[in-house]
């Protein structure tokens, strides 16, 4: 059974109902939602589509809504594309309003004249264009083209080593915030984060609009990676967004950044998502490269909670395809990822009730070979709790909360399943649950399980009991 989850970019090649079951049939757990892309009745039909089609298989899917973010971009030229050749000069102008030629272009992003001096250099279409900054008047950006080529509307403006003082949220993305809330998406990912402030108050818009969409920081900026500590321990997981970071810091800092973001984020015990081109060749191939594969499983190996496709499902031409590699990688790579039970807990000091039962619980199933872990959840806080250290053991979450199970789809190894919990007390849960496994021959009779439960139904974090038994 897959323990990876793989989250699948929704788009014209993916988002029919048929499309939408043959992708989770297939290995979906989540569906992402890109706000950069599609009208707002398109993004909700996409969600309705995914909320009918997961009901009529049972399975808990989560949504994602990921934020555009600041719009760092050209304008366009007046034949849709230049040439830029070596040492030409070519001018960015925040206040140009005329279609651009091969001379001078106008600048989405008004403050970028302030926000570079003479020797920076600008990367243009995720680093394909190279500019050195010569000068800067008024509005006007004067560059000389040091990496030459084709550039055509509307691409993307980085500034290598970072610096760029565009806000993580626009008035865009607060609106996305309030759509995403009112379509009760699980997960809310946010643009260019630079520090805990913009997860603070991407939280504080979410409160406001009763949304119950937990957050996740895309780490794409130097600045995020100066600040990573901090961010890590004010969201609910990162994504590692590799283009733009990629062009930012230099491609060939990215795999040990990745290793490093997932080993902090996950020691605050929050999510991890590694994304950007990990099944490329596959938006126009049906098979993958074998360095993709590798890719693919080197995250796995890395500890990463899910694997992220992106036009590889929206628009490429082998969705299914892709999402099959995917889920056979994930399977095999996880098959060599080794148990560091006993390192893992070494010297943790747990805070919480739940935490300890759980941390217990893990120990006992991984020393004792158990069939499986079972976690009779509320909020799924157990849940994430078990999700936190690989013992090859699935653990099957039982709630009676679609919004939890919903959200646990996104965990590491935790397979959730939505229970009509009509019991009065723990012991009528329990043979419940039994009664589920048995039925859905995920467990088989004379297996060993182990359960963790609280005294009090639905009360949140009430978990304080693991039973060990055999069926």
């Amino acid at each position: 059974m897959k323990q990876t989850k793989i989250i699948a970019t929704l788009g014209p090649a993916s988002n029919t109902p048929e499309m939408i079951k043959q992708l989770i049939n297939t290995g979906v757990d989540v569906f992402r939602i890109n706000f950069s892309h599609g009208t707002r009745e398109v993004q909700q039909h996409n969600i309705d589509n995914v909320r009918t089609v997961a009901k009529e298989l049972d399975k808990a899917i989560a949504i994602m809504g990921d934020l555009q973010g600041p719009k760092i971009r050209i304008s366009k030229f007046a034949e849709g594309k230049i040439e830029l050749k070596p040492g030409q000069s070519f001018v960015l102008d925040c206040a140009y309003k005329e279609l651009g030629n091969d001379q001078i272009v106008g600048v989405d992003y008004a403050q970028l004249a302030g926000d570079v001096t003479t020797g920076d250099t600008l990367l243009l279409d995720d680093g394909k264009i190279a500019l050195i900054v010569e000068k800067v008047q008024g509005s006007k950006v004067f560059t000389k083209v040091i990496q030459a080529g084709i550039l055509s509307n509307n691409k993307g403006i980085n500034k290598q080593g970072g610096g760029l003082t565009a806000p993580a949220l626009t008035t865009k993305d607060f609106s996305d915030i309030e759509f995403a809330c009112h379509s009760n998406l699980d997960y809310i990912a946010v643009s260019f984060v630079r520090d805990a402030t913009d997860i603070a108050l991407t939280r504080t818009l979410i409160a406001t609009h009763n949304g119950h969409a937990r957050v996740i920081a895309k780490i794409e900026r130097v600045e995020a990676i100066t600040n990573m500590e901090q961010i890590a321990k004010a969201c609910d997981g990162i994504m590692v967004a590799r283009g733009d970071l990629a062009v930012e810091m230099g491609d060939a800092q990215v795999p040990a950044l990745q290793k490093r973001m997932i080993k902090i984020t996950r020691k605050y015990n929050k999510l991890t998502i590694v994304a950007t081109q990990m099944l490329e060749s596959m938006i126009t191939s049906p098979v993958a490269t074998r360095a993709e594969v590798s890719d693919i499983a080197n995250a796995v190996l890395d500890g990463t909670d899910a694997v992220m496709l992106s036009a590889e499902t929206a628009s490429g031409a082998y969705p299914v395809a892709a999402v099959s590699v995917m889920s056979r990688t994930c399977i095999e790579a996880e098959k060599n990822r080794e148990v560091s039970l006993d390192l893992d807990l070494s010297g943790q000091k747990f805070e919480y009730i739940n935490q300890a039962v759980a941390m217990s619980t893990l120990f006992s199933a991984y020393h004792l070979q158990a069939k499986a872990i079972i976690a009779l959840t509320t909020s799924g806080a157990t849940a994430l709790w078990l999700s936190r250290i690989n013992i090859g053991i699935p653990v099957y979450a039982l709630t009676d909360s679609i919004k939890a199970a919903q959200q646990m789809a996104l965990y590491n190894n935790v397979h959730p399943i939505m229970v009509d919990n009509k019991a009065k007390n723990t012991t009528d849960l329990r043979v419940e649950a039994k009664k589920t496994l048995l039925n859905s021959k995920l467990i088989a009779n004379g297996d060993t399980v182990l359960i963790t439960c609280g005294d009090n139904l639905h009360e949140i974090g009430g978990t304080n009991t693991m039973k060990i038994e055999t069926w």
